[in-house]
């Protein structure tokens, strides 16, 4: 298994992490295979979508404001109760396709590493599994 940090600077904030997940599958030399991504954190998450336009990561973000709103009342007395739910519903993982040595991602596609509760540094855990044929 290989790992990355990621260093987030802002409360919330969407990083395109494609790059560093992709040097973790070819430091493996998986050629065909599944690639599981996954956060060991419980105030970020991780999605697959469009990057190129980076007003879709902050339309994102300002949904799941609405959804979770940082001040709104939480029986969660930490002060971080709106990052638990925004992790929860983003979710932890991700699992893509490996062809050929490359990740299966559409053309407007990225891996985004969603921070909820920052600034933190924060972990990324890359396996990549052959498929055996």
């Amino acid at each position: 298994m290989k790992g990355f940090s990621v260093d987030t600077f802002e409360k919330q904030q969407a990083i395109d992490i494609t790059v560093q997940v992709e040097s973790c599958i070819a430091a493996e030399g998986i050629e065909d295979g599944i690639c599981l991504i996954q956060v060991p954190h419980t105030t970020c998450g991780i999605i697959v979508n469009e990057h190129f336009d980076a007003s879709v990561s902050k339309d994102i973000l300002d949904c799941l404001d609405r959804i979770a709103p940082p001040d709104a009342t939480y029986s969660h007395k930490e002060g971080n109760a709106h990052a638990h739910i925004k992790s929860t519903l983003v979710g932890s993982t991700q699992m893509l396709v490996i062809e050929d040595g490359q990740l299966m991602l559409g053309t407007w596609q990225r891996i985004l590493f969603f921070e909820f509760d920052g600034p933190r540094q924060r972990r990324v855990w890359v396996k990549a599994l052959e498929h055996r044929r």
